[in-house]
C-alpha cells in the first residue's frame, strides 16, 4: 500500500507538468474559484457552529461545573485536549458532507476533464459526447451519494471515540484516513468507468489499491494548508492526478 501512496503522490507532480503543457488552466479555476467561495464560507460557519455544540454540551452534562471541584490541572488537560479532538472530528465530518456536494455538483466538469485527460495522454483526439457524459454524471452522483452514507456511517463511529480520554487522542488521525480514502476513490472511479468496470467492480478494484485513493486524498487535503491556492487548485488536480496514476501504472486494465 505505501508504494501506491507513492504513486499518487508522484501523480501531482506529474499533473502540474500535464496541466500546464496542455493548457488546461480553464477546466482548474473555473471550478476551482466556485470551490474557494463555497469552502471558505461553509468552514467559517461550521466552525463557529461546532465550537458552540460542544460548549453548550459540556455545560449540559456538567463537565466544566465538575471539573472545576475536581481541581485538578490534570484532568483539565485531558478534557481540554477532548474537546479539541472532538471539534476536529466535527470538522473533518463537515468537510466529508461538503465534499460530497461539492462532488456532486462538479460532476460534470470532473467528468468531462477526466476524459479529456485520458484522451491527451493517450494521443487521441477527444470526441466529446453528451450521452458518456450524462453517463459518467450520473454514475458519479450515485457513487457520492453511496460513499456519504458509508463515510457518515465511520464518521459517527469515530466521533463517539473522540469523547473518550486519551483513546480519543487518535481520532482525527483516523478520520482523516478515512476521509482521503473516499476522496481519493471518488476521483479514481472517473477513470473505472471508462474503462469497462461496474459500480461494484469499481468499488472492489479500488479497495484493493486503497494506497492509490489515501494518497491521492492526502495531497487534496494537504492543499487546502496553503489558503486560497491552494483551495482553487486541490479538486481538479487532485482529479488529473488520479487519472494519470492509474494511467501510466496500467491498474486499469
Amino acid at each position: 500500500m505505501l508504494k501506491e501512496i507513492v504513486i499518487a503522490i508522484q501523480a501531482y507532480r506529474k499533473a502540474h507538468q500535464f496541466i500546464g503543457k496542455h493548457n488546461l488552466w480553464k477546466w482548474i479555476l473555473i471550478p476551482g474559484f466556485f470551490y474557494m467561495i463555497l469552502f471558505s464560507a461553509g468552514i467559517y460557519f461550521f466552525w463557529i457552529s461546532a465550537d458552540s455544540a460542544v460548549s453548550d454540551l459540556s455545560q449540559l452534562i456538567g463537565i466544566d461545573r465538575w471539573l472545576h471541584r475536581q481541581q485538578s490541572a490534570a484532568l483539565s488537560f485531558l478534557f481540554m485536549m477532548g474537546g479539541i479532538m472532538v471539534r476536529l472530528t466535527m470538522i473533518f465530518f463537515y468537510f466529508s458532507l461538503f465534499k460530497y456536494l461539492f462532488l456532486i455538483i462538479g460532476s460534470p466538469v470532473f467528468a468531462y476533464l477526466s476524459e479529456k485527460t485520458e484522451s491527451i495522454i493517450e494521443g487521441k483526439e477527444f470526441n466529446f459526447q453528451y450521452a458518456q457524459l450524462f453517463k459518467d454524471i450520473s454514475r458519479g452522483v450515485r457513487l457520492a451519494f453511496r460513499n456519504c452514507l458509508w463515510q457518515t456511517v465511520y464518521t459517527v463511529s469515530i466521533l463517539i471515540l473522540s469523547f473518550i480520554p486519551l483513546v480519543g487522542w487518535i481520532t482525527p488521525v483516523i478520520s482523516s484516513l478515512v476521509e482521503c480514502y473516499f476522496y481519493g476513490f471518488s476521483m479514481l472511479d472517473y477513470s473505472c468507468e471508462r474503462h469497462g468496470l461496474s459500480p461494484a467492480a469499481s468499488i472492489v478494484y479500488i479497495g484493493k489499491r486503497r494506497g492509490l485513493a489515501i494518497g491521492n486524498g492526502l495531497i487534496f487535503y494537504l492543499m487546502h494548508f496553503v489558503p486560497f491556492v491552494g483551495w482553487v487548485l486541490a479538486p481538479s488536480y487532485a482529479l488529473v492526478a488520479a487519472t494519470i496514476s492509474l494511467y501510466h501504472q496500467n491498474i486499469v486494465e
